[in-house]
């Protein structure tokens, strides 16, 4: 089994395009994820992108998809040691660097400014990657690097 740790934006994207996860992985994300995934889906509405409608049955939908929700001392340690190496003023991306890290094969977001400052930190795979059985060795640096 793979365990994909995904972004809030990520989360979105699966249920708006329909994609289905393999069942032959394994979603992780920090516990910051719903609210990130709330905010994001209450700006598009704001900016007029979607109904609230929509947005609201996107995130029905995004809840009932299995995610591991995590975010114990150590991950926070891990997040608060990853943002000063990164100079990095908050520590959500953070959190997110620090799971894939401790418990996660790759990281998985939309935002390729954020995938290509973590190159090899962790290892990047793309939503494709999730539809896909697992595959080993594909995704850059491995699980339990150091930054």
């Amino acid at each position: 089994m793979t365990s994909f740790v995904i972004d809030a934006g990520v989360g979105l994207y699966l249920v708006a395009e329909g994609v289905d996860v393999s069942p032959k992985h394994e979603l992780l994300a920090p516990t910051l994820f719903r609210s990130q995934a709330l905010s994001l889906a209450h700006e598009a509405v704001a900016r007029g992108e979607i109904p609230a409608k929509v947005a609201l049955e996107r995130l029905e939908n995004l809840w009932q998809i299995k995610i591991r929700l995590l975010g114990d001392a150590v991950l926070r340690r891990q997040a608060w040691k990853i943002a000063e190496r990164m100079k990095w003023e908050s520590t959500y991306d953070a959190e997110y660097i620090a799971l894939t890290q401790l418990q996660g094969d790759a990281f998985v977001t939309l935002d390729t400014g954020l995938a290509r400052s973590v190159e090899g930190i962790v290892s990047i795979a793309t939503v494709n990657d999730l539809r896909q059985g697992p595959t080993h060795g594909v995704y850059g640096a491995g699980r339990g690097e150091a930054v």
